[in-house]
């Protein structure tokens, strides 16, 4: 692929006098944890073989040159280092321009610009961060393009900056983190209010991991998502003023439920609900995994779509007939929702040799439901982002 992308860089950009380098970063899933990152919660994400491959060269002026494969038909969309503010008519390279403006914002600017060729393997609004994974390939390219020696988890937070103030999408840390921290055969389990993490070993035995997309399209940012997160902020405050808190994810479920009645509206009460729960039920599918159990932690995956589907509501009639056909299948340990909902994709843990009827089956099931066909994925957890270093 690296060489066809070269051939298509030089082909959009002609010859130049400077180094051509290349730089990868995953998209990411999340096997358990939903909708708690911004809650100050754990989330349990892991990176996956598939993601954005950025091919880029420096330029000696002050212009940035962007090119997505994926879009091609929007061609070469042209900026100035001296103009870096939020366009429309820029439509997917407002995100790599957003990671620039708040690296600058941080002392960390560009004293040139640079030719850039993005190409995504993941599937655009399917729920596995294709957005984050431009994010953060971009801020990775930056870093090492222009020798600012910047750390990890510092330019992983610069990127959540971008996407929160530059884009206007109130994401939590979660995408960014586990595209830029990921490990090959290892999820991480993140506490998204100290930023702590440690990375669990995902060895499923004789299991896969299978996406599946329902083709439903979701924009985040004009999802309920932010709805969503005003929500349990309102019931966080409902809390604080009985209990010394800063997030919903420092309560037990028990704390919980002894407090619950503080807050005032029904409606925000369940959402916090789905914030404490899921949060415990990450810590215990982690120890499940821990301990090889890995129908345990099936299960609570199960309990954390039923969680999102009817406390959170953010699952929708898509994502619920794919789960629903998903646990009727023989050989699944088990299968959930992932991403922010409202369509996207599901991630089921299936036994080897049921994944071809796993496929078959629940594609067909869907498809009848939906009149949508579904696309499956079986993912292989990969490494986090890096450069590309030619052979």
């Amino acid at each position: 692929m690296a060489n066809n992308l070269y051939t298509t860089f030089t082909d959009i950009f002609n010859e130049g006098e400077t180094r051509i380098r290349t730089f990868f970063a995953p998209g990411r899933v999340n096997l358990i944890g939903e909708h708690t990152d911004y809650n100050g919660g754990h989330v349990f994400p892991c990176a996956l073989s598939i993601g954005t491959t950025a091919i880029v060269r420096k330029r000696y002026d002050r212009m940035i040159h962007f090119y997505s494969t994926n879009f091609s038909n929007l061609g070469v969309i042209k900026i100035s280092l001296d103009n870096l503010v939020y366009d429309q008519g820029d439509d997917w390279a407002n995100y790599p321009k957003g990671v620039i403006a708040i690296l600058a914002q941080h002392g960390y600017k560009l004293d040139s610009g640079f030719d850039v060729l993005y190409e995504g393997a993941i599937p655009n609004g399917a729920g596995l961060s294709s957005s984050a994974s431009i994010e953060v390939v971009t801020a990775i390219m930056i870093n090492e393009l222009y020798s600012f020696a910047i750390d990890r988890i510092s330019l992983v937070k610069m990127c959540q900056q971008a996407e929160n103030e530059f884009i206007g999408v109130s994401c939590g840390i979660m995408d960014q983190f586990a595209i830029g921290m990921g490990k090959e055969k290892h999820a991480i389990l993140l506490d998204c209010d100290t930023l702590d993490y440690t990375y669990s070993p995902l060895d499923l035995e004789d299991a896969s991991l299978i996406i599946a997309n329902t083709n439903k399209r979701r924009g985040l940012a004009d999802s309920k998502y932010n709805e969503r997160r005003g929500e349990c902020e309102r019931a966080l405050k409902d809390l604080q003023e009985e209990l010394d808190i800063r997030s919903l994810g420092e309560l037990t479920k028990e704390e919980f439920d002894a407090n619950a009645h503080f807050i005032k509206q029904d409606i925000d009460r369940l959402r916090a609900k789905h914030a404490v729960y899921e949060n415990a039920r990450t810590i215990m599918a982690v120890k499940k995994l821990q301990e090889g159990d890995i129908a345990g932690f099936g299960q609570l995956m199960n309990a954390s779509h039923v969680s999102l589907r009817d406390d959170y509501e953010v699952t929708g009639k898509e994502l619920d007939a794919l789960v629903e056909a998903a646990w009727e299948q023989e050989g699944v340990i088990g299968s959930r929702m992932t991403g922010a909902g409202f369509g996207g994709c599901t991630i089921s843990i299936v036994n080897n040799k049921y994944i071809d009827a796993f496929i078959e089956t629940v594609g067909a099931k869907y498809e009848e439901q939906t009149g949508l066909k579904a696309d499956f994925y079986v993912v292989q957890v990969g490494d986090g982002a890096k450069e590309m270093v030619e052979e």
